[in-house]
């Protein structure tokens, strides 16, 4: 079995023998293995021509993309974070210059997690104090603050109502 093209096949016409399996064929076609141009069978273009593999990823073949996206998706509905409703934000956008979140303290979410604990309150039971989003109680808690467009506004009632400094500053 040839491992890479010699230059020796056939002398151009369409017969000879293919340079990955060694299959006498009429047919053979020309293909891309590993960088290496070879004159294969049709079994040994379909499985290994990297050329075809290219045009077929960019002509819709799923190149990894659509699957780390719905990972992400899958994994946001799995945590609470996302309901898979984004009509509110495509319609009302957010609002960074109305509530700015300021920077926050390392471990604010420990910091936010623990004085509820000490306070006796449940996740829910707080965010139905607060008036919000149990999702956005829970995206501070797990640190996620700013990549759920938590607002400055909630930081606040958190520290007024657990009596933590979460802000590094005011």
């Amino acid at each position: 079995m040839a491992k890479y093209s010699t230059g020796g096949s056939s002398g151009g016409g369409s017969g000879g023998s293919c340079e990955l399996c060694g299959k006498s064929s009429d047919a053979l076609t020309e293909a891309n293995v590993a960088g290496a141009q070879l004159r294969v069978c049709s079994n040994c273009a379909s499985s290994h021509n990297d050329n075809a593999k290219k045009t077929q990823s960019r002509s819709g073949g799923d190149d990894g993309r659509d699957r780390k996206k719905k990972a992400a998706q899958n994994a946001a509905k799995a945590s609470g974070v996302y309901d898979g409703d984004s009509s509110h934000w495509e319609k009302e956008g957010t609002n960074y210059d109305d509530d700015p979140l300021p920077y926050l303290v390392t471990d604010y979410g420990e910091t936010v997690e623990r004085a509820r604990q000490d306070e006796g309150l449940t996740r829910d039971e707080l965010a139905a104090e607060l008036d919000v989003p149990e999702n956005d109680l829970l995206a501070v808690e797990q640190g996620r603050a700013n990549q759920a467009n938590v607002g400055g506004s909630l930081i606040e009632a958190l520290e007024d109502r657990l009596d933590v400094q979460l802000a590094e500053s005011r």
